[in-house]
């Protein structure tokens, strides 16, 4: 993948980025002795890679499942499986070796993370197309829990696939724009098969979902929503270059932010690279589903002899991706309408709080670009405590390492993707009535944007939350707010806006396979 390709795209991702840290659980209490922690269960995932001959080396990375890291653990490698033709070592880390097995020992000393390991994987010199073998990891934590996980490393034939930098395209909001995706072989050895990767922000909705291509409901990236993978049963001839059918398109959404820049990647790869690309979605969110608009094709193709079933590899994944630029024309922006609650209770009573903010429109929010990404400051109520907290809301107590933790006084709250017009997002929170009399606070709509935001109305991004115990009856509802006294955004949420612009270093990390896989 091109650096100013990937450069490009984070630029117009604009503010959407978020650190994974912010989707991780609350943490636990101060850790208890080794020798009386209760065990821990826990479900692991590596993804699975494939290297050809000459080709560049790559990252096998071992991640918990689920949303609960752990401190500390003990991580061995069983590397027998493919000793023979490949070498295998940590990143970084504490380890040590003894044969093929590869011992490290995991602190988590910087918060929490999901991941446990990253290694690197490089062929040796009498590497053959066809080879294959496993990793065996296996995992234990101090309290005793133990799982296990294996990775396939696979060897392919090397060819090499070569795409135009850059497809410019231009719309407005609502219309079809078709985008002329090539690819050309210049390498030595026939391609088998292609398969046509796209990734990209909202506004690169496909015109038309056909059979051999597969749509994901999520992204690699919440910014990226938009994922699709479409695969040819076709032959690549080398010197010879293909083109989707003229037909292959982006419908813009008709509530798409304008003016606007949108961001996409196109990738072409071969059926080996694709499936150790998709092995690295979580496992929930491998498959895709198909489309029912006919097939589609790729025009003057050239067949050629080759080798049946062998599997191949890309050779210099450096070249093979296009950057989609979509210009959106027109002038439609967006209105965030804070949401508040009024609630009634008793004294000692937990009463529900859903606060947040509603998209009233034209245009879709959170979509990158210009697109203003919104958060959302919360003040509770003081006689009040909260007892529970979402996930993706941080206070100030926390340091901005440890979402969705009760008792916190200040938080900043947002949401993950677009929000369309007429949608709200809503942040449900929990909070327990400590003293008698009418409790009431506020929260305030931060916008921030790659531009200047614009809110077609400001004078609706504060609202008021009203906790009473002397009215009954009184339940979790909308409030119309107050103008001005919001909360400034300071705080949890200036360590969450400060966040947002390094979490897009996570998008290129998550998007751009091959780069990331690439070492010096």
């Amino acid at each position: 993948m091109r650096t100013r390709s990937i450069r490009r795209l984070l630029a117009g991702l604009g503010v959407v980025g978020l650190v994974v840290a912010v989707a991780a659980s609350p943490g636990a209490a101060a850790p208890e002795p080794a020798d009386v922690r209760p065990a821990v269960a826990f479900d692991l995932y590596a993804n699975n890679v494939a290297l050809a001959p000459g080709g560049p080396k790559k990252s096998v990375d071992l991640t918990v499942l689920g949303d609960r890291p752990l401190p500390s653990a003990t991580v061995t490698v069983d590397r027998s499986g493919v000793d023979g033709f490949a070498t295998v070592a940590p990143s970084g880390g504490d380890c040590s070796a003894a044969g093929p097995v590869l011992t490290c020992q995991v602190l988590d000393e910087d918060g929490p993370s999901m991941g446990l390991l990253s290694l690197v994987v490089s062929l040796r010199e009498n590497a053959e197309a066809g080879q294959r073998g496993e990793l065996a990891f296996t995992v234990t934590e101090p309290g005793g829990g133990r799982s296990t996980f294996r990775s396939t490393v696979s060897v392919g034939a090397g060819v090499d696939l070569v795409a135009p930098a850059e497809a410019a395209l231009t719309g407005r909001p609502g219309a079809t724009v078709t985008a002329p995706l090539t690819v050309r072989n210049q390498g030595e050895r026939a391609v088998e098969q292609l398969v046509l990767y796209v990734v990209g922000n909202y506004s690169l909705a496909p015109a038309k979902r056909y059979r051999n291509c597969e749509y994901f409901a999520t992204g690699p990236h919440h910014s990226t929503p938009v994922t699709f993978a479409c695969t040819f049963d076709r032959s690549l001839a080398p010197g010879a270059a293909v083109r989707v059918d003229s037909d292959f398109s982006f419908a813009l959404p008709r509530d798409s932010w304008a003016p606007n820049t949108q961001h996409g990647t196109a990738v072409w790869l071969t059926p080996a690279d694709w499936a150790a690309l998709r092995s690295q979605r979580s496992p929930a969110n491998q498959d895709g589903e198909r489309g029912t608009d006919g097939v589609l094709g790729l025009a003057s193709v050239s067949a050629a002899p080759q080798r049946a079933g062998e599997p191949q590899s890309e050779l210099t994944p450096g070249d093979n991706s296009t950057e989609i630029v979509l210009t959106v024309q027109g002038d439609q922006q967006a209105d965030a309408a804070a949401n508040g609650a009024r609630v009634s209770g008793e004294v000692g009573r937990t009463v529900p709080v859903t606060v947040g903010y509603t998209n009233k429109g034209p245009a879709v929010l959170n979509a990158g670009g210009r697109s203003f990404y919104t958060i959302v400051a919360v003040l509770v109520p003081e006689g009040t405590t909260a007892v529970r907290a979402p996930k993706n809301c941080r206070s100030d107590e926390d340091q901005g390492e440890e979402p969705g933790r009760p008792g916190g006084r200040h938080y900043s709250c947002f949401r993950t993707g677009p929000l369309p017009s007429g949608e709200r997002a809503e942040f449900p929170f929990s909070l327990r009535i400590d003293k008698p009399g009418r409790h009431s606070s506020t929260i305030t709509l931060g916008h921030n944007g790659s531009t200047v935001p614009v809110d077609l109305d400001p004078g609706n991004d504060t609202a008021k939350i009203v906790v009473d115990t002397a009215a009954q009856g009184g339940g979790d509802g909308d409030d119309d707010g107050g103008q001005g006294g919001g909360l400034p955004i300071t705080g949890a949420s200036v360590v969450t806006i400060a966040a947002i612009g390094g979490g897009l270093l996570l998008v290129g990390a998550a998007l751009f396979f091959f780069t990331r896989r690439r070492q010096p």
